[in-house]
This record gives structure tokens, sequence and C-alpha cells, in this order.
């Protein structure tokens, strides 16, 4: 914490940080947006692992969290966070137990699509003395996870309700798959697999089994999915940070990730070079965007060294200057930072852990 209180440029490089306006701005606009919709907000934290920002969504009226792996949701309750939902399936008995620890906690809810898990978790909940609550998760068409939407669906959510131990809260999906479609087709694409997602939900309450919980919806989907009749919440969360791949998917949001470097060498005058490669700032899913630079033709990252290729010679960045860069994707840089630098009106307000980092069971 000792940079507390520093400017941006007496801070060491490269370092990932945040404008904490343009984030307060940002979640508030998401908030407010699913309000506005009249549907619940669970942002998926796996884009940023940070509990300081959990609890600012917290505050901004998300019921919960989503997360992706058991030790994410693990962090989270230590954090103080007490309803979340993992997103992934929970499989083994190490796993089983743990997930059942957690009840005593918190509401930690997971995602199944096969039977066979579910005499592991039933043991596991009677031996703890608690509920586990389970959403069945349905294939929209990602055909990624997910049990086939309509009577496969309706027979794992029937042995769950019939198992002891375990609690059937509902159903989920996840329409991303969609986000590879063109635009023009995309608003189409998204109802078709949404729709299987509520057929299902209807023929399950139809058979007589509990359906409270109807949970999708991404960042790049929000402005689509959040609108459907009969979804119940949403688990946007990139969006918060509005980075370049949100950009792309038009998410209502302001760019509030960046990554600071430094120019460490100009080889050519069309060739910028900076002190972060892919092990900082990678360039796959959606290239970095460096600010205030024009004619940028490519950007590309080696392990520690980030190339940028100018259109034409431009000198005006020369060895020592610093230079921000919208991150690419935040997913996939989050993870590899230990901190992230709260920056408010050019200073440093606080340093965030990313204590979710590296949690992969």
């Amino acid at each position: 914490m000792s940079n507390i209180g520093m400017t941006l440029d007496e801070l060491d490089t490269p370092f990932l940080w945040t404008d904490v306006d343009l984030l307060d701005a940002n979640i508030q606009t998401v908030a407010a947006y699913f309000k506005k919709a009249g549907v619940a907000w669970r942002p998926h934290t796996k884009g940023m692992k940070t509990p300081a920002i959990a609890h600012k969504l917290i505050a901004a009226g998300a019921l919960g969290l989503t997360c992706a792996k058991l030790g994410e949701a693990e962090v989270m309750v230590a954090a103080g966070i007490r309803d979340i939902l993992i997103a992934n399936q929970t499989v083994g008995p190490h796993k089983y137990r743990r997930l059942a620890a957690l009840q005593r906690q918190a509401n930690v809810i997971a995602a199944v699509d096969s039977a066979s898990t579910l005499p592991g978790l039933s043991a596991a909940a009677q031996a703890a003395g608690v509920e586990i609550p389970l959403l069945v998760e349905v294939n929209g068409g990602m055909n990624r996870a997910g049990t086939e939407p309509g009577a496969a669906t309706v027979e794992l959510a029937r042995q769950i309700h019939n198992t002891p131990g375990l609690r059937l809260d509902g159903l989920m999906a996840w329409e991303g798959h969609t986000l590879a479609l063109p635009e023009d087709q995309r608003e189409a694409g998204i109802h078709k697999a949404v729709g299987l997602l509520l057929s299902s939900a209807e023929a399950c309450r139809a058979a007589g089994l509990p359906v409270k919980i109807v949970s999708c919806g991404g960042s790049g989907t929000m402005t689509v999915t959040a609108h459907i009749p009969g979804i119940t919440e949403m688990q946007a969360g990139g969006a918060i940070f509005g980075d370049a791949t949100y950009q792309r998917w038009h998410a209502p949001t302001q760019s509030a990730l960046f990554v600071r470097v430094v120019v460490s060498s100009r080889p050519a005058p069309e060739r910028i070079i900076v002190d972060a490669g892919w092990k900082t700032l990678p360039a796959w899913i959606t290239q970095p965007v460096p600010m205030g630079v024009e004619g940028v033709a490519k950007v590309a990252m080696s392990a520690e060294h980030g190339i940028v290729t100018l259109d034409r010679p431009n000198d005006t960045l020369q060895v020592g200057d610093f230079l921000d860069f919208i991150v690419g994707y935040g997913d996939n840089t989050l993870c590899l930072h230990d901190e992230i630098v709260g920056v408010r009106g050019g200073r440093v307000e606080a340093v965030w852990p990313v204590s979710a980092r590296g949690k992969l069971t």
C-alpha cells in the first residue's frame, strides 16, 4: 500500500490499473440497466477475481455473485459474500466436501449436468448436515456443457429434487456462442438459445418441479437477454471494465481497465516496443489498444515484449515515455496480475489484491 497517493507517473511499469471514477460509473450503469429491465443481477467474477470490487457490485444492488470455480467462490465467501452461483460443474469427492462446507457460511449454488454427480453431492451434504442448492445447466446451442433441452433437463431436475441433501433451485445456461454470429443475426440467435432454456424451465414446472431461478446472460448479450421475459437473473460481469472486447460487443460501458507500460525500444520509426508482453497484456481474443497512438496497424506480444506496428513513421513516443493500453480482454489479463491499482483523479487511491487469482480447483 506504499503507492497510495502517488501519481501514475511515479509507479514502476508494467502495472494493471483502473480508473475508479469510470469503474464506479460503469457499475452503476449496469446495475441501473438490469433494474430497469426488471431482472436481478448476479455478476460473474471470473474476469475480476477481486473481493474489493465484488463488494462494490453488491453495494450497487447485485443479489450475489457468479464464479467460475469453487476456489473462487471460497475466496469470495471468505471476503463476506453470502450468495454465490458456481456456473460450472463441481465434480469429485474433494470438491463435494468443500461445496458442502461452504453452505455453513453462505448460499453457494452449483451447476450440474449429470446424474452421476448426485450421489457424491448428496453424501457430502448429509455428512455435513447441510443442503446443497443446484441448478441444471442446459445446452442452449453452445455445445459445451449442459443437458439437452426438454426431457433430459426435466429428468435430471427430477432426480435432484428427489435426492436427499440436494435442493433444486432452477436452471442456467450461457448463450455465448451467439457472439460469434454476424451482428445482423445475433439477436435472433440469442432469442433462439435463451428460448431453449425457457422452454426447459416451463417443462420442469409442468412436471411439478420448483424452478425459481432461470439464470443466463453475459456482458456481450446483456442488451438483448435482459429483456427476454422469464429470465430471473443475469450473470454479466465483464462490462464493468468495458475492455476492448466488450466495446466490440457494444456493452453500454466505458473502458476503465488499463495496463501502463514504458517504451523500452524504438528500433524503427514504424515500430514501438514496450515492457509488457503476453505475460502481462495478452493480445488474443482482442488486441489491447494503445491510447493516443495514431496509425496503429497491429499490436503483437511475445513473452515480455509488446510490439506496436504503425502504418507510417512516427517518432512522437520515445524510449522512457509512458503509454497506457486499454486491456484487450479482462478475463485473460486480470488473472496474470497480483493486484489492481485503483486510480482517481490521477492518484492512487487503492491497491486491491486479486485474491482469487490462481484458484483453478
